[in-house]
């Protein structure tokens, strides 16, 4: 099996959890530190598609750069807020993780990557 890529920031508890997980399992995948390493606006653009969610549905609205731009406030445009959360990679939820065949989950709850792992027939 191909790596995952887990989007990962090491601050977040949710987000050492789901790395844990990965290492307890013994699932070989690539840390992605993605607030050092922004995705492009293509990248996200693909992960939406995979979580199958708007930017503004994964934007972290409780960190303080959200209250800055005025995020609460800001129209449902999708490029607009891509062109954001590339800009300022702090405001994307944590963790994701994608998998090579093009599905995701965000780890909030830790089993949405328990049921991205194994999923049901």
């Amino acid at each position: 099996m191909a790596d995952l890529t887990l989007w990962h920031n090491p601050r977040c508890s949710k987000s050492r959890a789901a790395k844990e997980l990965l290492d307890e399992r013994g699932v070989p995948y690539v840390e992605r530190r993605y607030i050092d390493d922004a995705p492009s606006a293509e990248e996200l653009d693909a992960v939406l598609a995979s979580l199958g969610v708007e930017p503004w549905e994964i934007t972290r609205m409780g960190e303080p750069v959200a209250r800055d731009l005025g995020l609460v406030a800001m129209r449902h445009d999708r490029a607009a807020w891509i062109d954001t959360l590339v800009q300022h990679p702090i405001l994307i939820e944590r963790p994701i993780l994608v998998t090579p065949d093009g599905r995701a989950a965000v780890g909030r709850p830790i089993g949405n990557i328990e049921a991205l792992l194994d999923p049901s027939p």
